[in-house]
């Protein structure tokens, strides 16, 4: 007799390490595993991405600039917000936009790995920003 695939098998995927590690800080505070946190998230997910089709397509036309923010209902709005942090997540990871900005002639200041102001000039040339300016 043969054996039949189990209906929910495990398949081995990978997810970013930021996900992962605020999965097991979310899993923690309600009693879940990181990957049982992670199965929610992506079943959630999977429920608001597959909403009624009309309130599906108020959504996207937002997204696109199609549709003002302020005509949305308070759920739509819910939806967008977590699709633009969602993209912009996804993005912040996969582009440098201080490479962007110098290849455009702009000088950007970003903290380096010590903690540190410092500026990135359009050249490749950096400054170490050491006093704090205030403003009154």
């Amino acid at each position: 007799m043969a054996r039949s695939k189990p209906l929910h098998e495990d398949r081995v995927t990978r997810f970013s390490a930021d996900l992962v590690d605020a999965a097991t800080l979310e899993g923690a505070r309600q009693s879940r595993s990181a990957k049982q946190q992670l199965d929610h998230w992506a079943r959630v997910g999977r429920a608001v991405t597959t909403i009624a089709s009309s309130q599906r397509s108020r959504v996207e036309a937002a997204l696109a600039g199609r549709l003002p923010l302020d005509h949305l209902t308070r759920e739509e709005s819910i939806v967008v917000n977590a699709e633009v942090t969602a993209a912009i997540e996804e993005n912040l990871a996969a582009v440098h936009y201080g490479q962007t900005l110098a290849a455009g002639g702009l000088t950007t200041v970003a903290l380096d790995d010590h903690g540190r102001l410092v500026e990135h000039h359009p050249d490749g040339s950096t400054t170490v920003l050491d006093k704090v300016i205030t403003t009154h």
